[in-house]
């Protein structure tokens, strides 16, 4: 902290006295300044304890010499007697205390040069003590940068060491991260905007209510801001420390989106595993790195829509994996998004996306089922619906070659059969085979279903059979019937 009049005053050994502006006596001193011209202001900066002997001064000088001094913005003035003059000059004194400048009186037996070291060493005491906590904040903030908290660290350890309000914001100006939490309702898009207009890296101080803010533009290919917020203005340890996040900042963001792109290259080729028969390998990379893996049987989703649409549902995806009930699986997949779910995961729906979803029991028919959800999505796309199942666009695309009353005809003549002994309330045939056809004839998971023992379902499917006298090893007689049960 720097060295005050108050403090200066304090010392006993050099012996000042008070003359007017004692109010004002809690001013920094910035430096010290002898000088015996009327008109100093050419080489002052502001904040100087001038000194002087008043050689040139007497009654009549006096208030326009004070005058200048304030326009200067000087600290104060020390008034050395006992050399030019006894005593400070009356009109000096009323001058001084109307204009609410402090003026000290300094004895004839205390040296300028003694006040300059006074000073001089307070200086140089608070420049090492800025440089000492500039030091320890930056370690404390690399400290932070470089372990698992993410920009969220960096943020809160910046509110520490500078005791202020740090808040960083995205590309639009919603705040990401926030420290202490009560200033994420500090709203400052308009100072985004702004900033947006200028460089790479740029401050802009700005009020909000009784806070001042800096916002300043990270220097990262993908906008962001960060905000410091203080009571009173920074000093340069805080100025330091800012700009110490700020790159750490940039650094930090950099890398997750270098992160964030070489994860979703894995999550790509791992779909191509799949689809490649590599099942194994692939979900164990999924548990290795996401910590689990979709339990079979599985919904295989395929989102299709413009580019910025897709990329709005993976970053929706990767947003809610990690409060995910269930692990979910998804990766961009050449102009598609693949999403694969337990098969209880009913199909969220996002805005400019068409879904086409199909039914994989098995790993190793993983590829089957997404060029089917690939095809019905297509067909959603094409028919501007949000989402169309496999099993529905596939029975529905064979009706369509058919005329209606053929069609009924048809499935009539195939299902009546079993139509008749399911109203003798003796079995659940047309339930059973349906089920056990949009489960490509897996015995176990249709029962589980079903909720009935396999050997249950085996004997309802063997009565299928016999009484439409077919075999359902044959796949024609599988995909007669399951067109029969579109159109019933």
């Amino acid at each position: 902290m720097a060295l005050t009049l108050a403090a200066l005053v304090a010392e006993p050994s050099l012996g000042l006295r008070v003359l007017a502006g004692s109010d004002a006596l809690s001013r920094p001193i910035g430096w010290v300044h002898p000088t015996e011209l009327t008109d100093p202001q050419a080489f002052l900066e502001g904040g100087e304890l001038l000194l002087t002997t008043g050689l040139a001064l007497d009654e009549k000088t006096s208030s326009a010499y004070v005058r200048r001094l304030v326009e200067a913005g000087v600290a104060g003035v020390g008034f050395g007697v006992g050399l030019s003059h006894d005593t400070a000059p009356a009109a000096l004194v009323a001058a001084a205390a109307e204009a609410g400048l402090p003026l000290l009186e300094v004895p004839k037996r205390t040296p300028f040069i003694a006040i300059t070291r006074a000073v001089s060493r307070a200086v140089a005491a608070d420049e090492y003590a800025s440089l000492v906590r500039t030091g320890r904040g930056q370690q404390e903030l690399t400290r932070a940068a470089v372990g698992r908290g993410g920009p969220g660290a960096v943020v809160r350890r910046l509110a520490k060491v500078t005791s202020g309000w740090v808040l960083l914001l995205d590309a639009a100006g919603k705040v990401t991260e926030a420290a202490p939490a009560s200033a994420r309702a500090v709203d400052l898009r308009g100072q985004v905007e702004h900033l947006r207009g200028g460089t790479r890296l740029a401050s802009s101080g700005v009020r909000v209510g009784e806070r001042e803010f800096v916002v300043q533009a990270l220097d990262t290919r993908t906008p962001g801001y960060l905000a410091v917020g203080f009571e009173a203005a920074m000093d340069t340890a805080e100025r330091y420390l800012v700009n110490t996040a700020a790159s750490l900042l940039s650094l930090a963001q950099e890398q997750n989106r270098e992160q964030g792109v070489a994860l979703r290259r894995i999550r790509t080729g791992l779909v191509e595993l799949l689809s490649a028969g590599e099942a194994e390998l692939a979900t164990q990379s999924m548990r290795t790195l996401w910590g689990a893996a979709p339990e079979l049987p599985w919904s295989v989703l395929v989102l299709v829509g413009a580019k910025s649409a897709r990329r709005a549902v993976f970053d929706t995806l990767d947003a809610e994996a990690s409060t995910a009930a269930d692990p979910v699986f998804f990766a961009e997949l050449r102009d598609s998004v693949v999403v694969v779910a337990g098969s209880a995961v009913e199909p969220a729906q996002f805005p400019g996306i068409h879904t086409g979803s199909a039914r994989c029991t098995s790993i190793v028919d993983f590829e089957l089922a997404r060029s089917q959800a690939a095809q019905a999505a297509r067909a959603a796309q094409a028919e501007r619906v949000p989402l169309l199942r496999f099993a529905d666009y596939a029975g529905r695309g064979l009706l369509d070659l058919v005329a209606p009353d053929a069609a009924s005809a048809f499935a009539d003549a195939l299902l009546s059969p079993l139509r008749r002994h399911d109203d003798t309330g003796r079995g659940d045939l047309l339930v059973s085979l349906r089920c056990w056809l949009e489960n490509h004839g897996h015995w176990d998971h249709t029962a589980s279903v079903l909720g009935v023992h396999r050997h249950t379902l085996r004997n309802r499917i063997r009565k299928v059979e016999e009484l439409t006298g077919r075999s359902l090893d044959a796949p024609g007689v599988r995909a007669e019937l399951w067109l029969a049960l579109q159109v019933e």
